[in-house]
């Protein structure tokens, strides 16, 4: 039904990430480079952290969509207290467990799901989300009427990332956009839960 990424990647088709501040600062992560797999850049990373600085400290955080987990882990590295990873894509939920246990983090969860499936069934408020689908597949909107339905703590901030040509998605009306910036093809907004 929802199928996030394709199943299937070559084995040895890897690149990297690499933290860029907080305790795990300078570590690279291997990562799978697969199919619908877009790992965010560090410029972008950048910006969306120094947005976050003031929210991070002992924040609960659900990487939706994780693929490289390049947020979540940058998240962690942070101060982020506890961090969900919610990936469809088998393969590359593993490379998220291997990074979990390169770094020695305790406050991880890795969940090798359907997003949408996911938070369906979660029981979490979460204060920080980062939602971040595969292009062009139509996740953006349902999934954040279901986070917002089911899986926000109050004025929680959820981070979007989408392709430019459809930056005009229908999110829910208590979204209060705080951020905006367009990198390329990319458009990346914060908005908060009123």
């Amino acid at each position: 039904m929802n199928k996030q990424r394709k199943q299937s990647a070559k084995p040895n088709n890897k690149g990297s990430i690499r933290i860029i501040a907080g305790t795990y600062r300078g570590r690279k992560l291997p990562v799978l480079m697969a199919e619908g797999l877009r790992p965010t850049t560090d410029r972008v990373k950048e910006t969306v952290f120094n947005w976050l600085m003031p929210y991070i400290q002992d924040s609960i955080c659900l990487d939706c969509f994780a693929g490289s987990g390049g947020l979540g882990f940058e998240a962690l590295s942070r101060g982020a207290e506890q961090v969900s990873f919610v990936e469809l894509n088998k393969a590359a939920a593993q490379q998220l467990r291997e990074n979990q246990r390169l770094l020695k983090a305790n406050n991880v969860s890795i969940m090798q799901s359907d997003a949408l499936t996911f938070i369906k069934k979660n029981t979490t408020k979460f204060d920080l989300v980062f939602l971040d689908p595969p292009f062009r597949k139509g996740f953006v909107q349902q999934t954040a009427q279901q986070l917002n339905d089911n899986s926000l703590a109050e004025n929680a901030l959820i981070y979007v990332e989408m392709e430019s040509e459809k930056n005009e998605q229908q999110l829910p009306d208590n979204w209060k956009l705080l951020k905006e910036k367009i990198a390329g093809q990319v458009v990346y907004r914060l908005y908060q839960k009123n």
